[in-house]
């Protein structure tokens, strides 16, 4: 396995945002994605220096990306250390000081993805260290991440900050994303309780889910970690996402899976 940035490889960028969400919740993923103005590929061609991309089989031996880490960088002046506004509030800021010629003081880690068919393989270790690299390089002594926990899906009614605060034997959160970010050298701060949220008419949310959107009320959608509130008379539905808020120190930092 060999980790580079997008601006040392810009030809594996296809590759890298090519990369699937598993497909359980892939469908779900991409949709609320698309909601967004602030796409990956836009922050990409920003930042390429903060894209990782984890090759397996090595890049000199035409090894293929097999998951990828997006980082933005911002200004914190003025601002909350760790916003409730959490994903959308950071990539917001980001695009805003890019466009205003803002220097940047701090970055936020956006997305970590793995192919569904290399995982279990602790594979998210090495993008965090390569994350954590790349960071050093551009000058900053630590990021923070607004984690989004995919097995909350299981349990959409459970308040993040309650999922988040569950702790095995050991001392390390139940929640496997989370352990692997604190083995990782990690430390959960907090909760973003309105990280990512997405307004669209129920026509589009049933083409993201595939449901049927016909009923007032809280509808539970496969991959969402909160239901999403629909509204049949206004044609409408609202998703609001809570993240878990962590902060990793800059440089090499410990490389212990999952």
């Amino acid at each position: 396995m060999e980790t580079v940035t997008l601006a040392e490889r810009p030809d594996l960028a296809d590759a890298v945002f090519a990369i699937p969400y598993p497909p359980g919740t892939a469908r779900f993923t991409e949709g609320v994605l698309a909601a967004s103005p602030v796409t990956r590929k836009r922050l990409a061609a920003r930042w390429p220096h903060l894209v990782v991309a984890l090759v397996d089989g090595g890049v000199v031996d035409g090894g293929a990306p097999v998951a990828r880490g997006v980082l933005v960088p911002y200004s914190g002046a003025g601002r909350p250390e760790l916003p409730d506004g959490g994903w959308d509030q950071v990539a917001v800021w980001a695009a805003c000081d890019a466009l205003d010629g803002v220097a940047a003081d701090r970055a936020c880690a956006l997305e970590i993805a793995v192919h569904p068919d290399h995982l279990g393989r602790g594979l998210s270790a090495h993008v965090l260290a390569g994350m954590r690299r790349a960071v050093a390089a551009a000058g900053f002594d630590s990021f923070a991440v607004p984690l989004r926990p995919p097995d909350k899906a299981a349990e959409p009614d459970v308040p993040m900050d309650v999922y988040a605060a569950r702790t095995r034997e050991d001392g390390l959160p139940a929640d496997r994303w989370l352990r692997t970010h604190v083995r990782a050298g990690g430390v959960v701060e907090g909760v973003a309780r309105c990280s990512s949220t997405v307004v669209a008419p129920l026509a589009v949310w049933r083409g993201w889910t595939g449901l049927p959107f016909d009923r007032d009320g809280d509808v539970h959608v496969p991959g969402g970690l909160a239901p999403v509130r629909v509204s049949v008379a206004r044609d409408v539905a609202v998703y609001v996402e809570a993240n878990v808020w962590l902060r990793h120190r800059a440089g090499r930092g410990p490389d212990r899976g999952a």
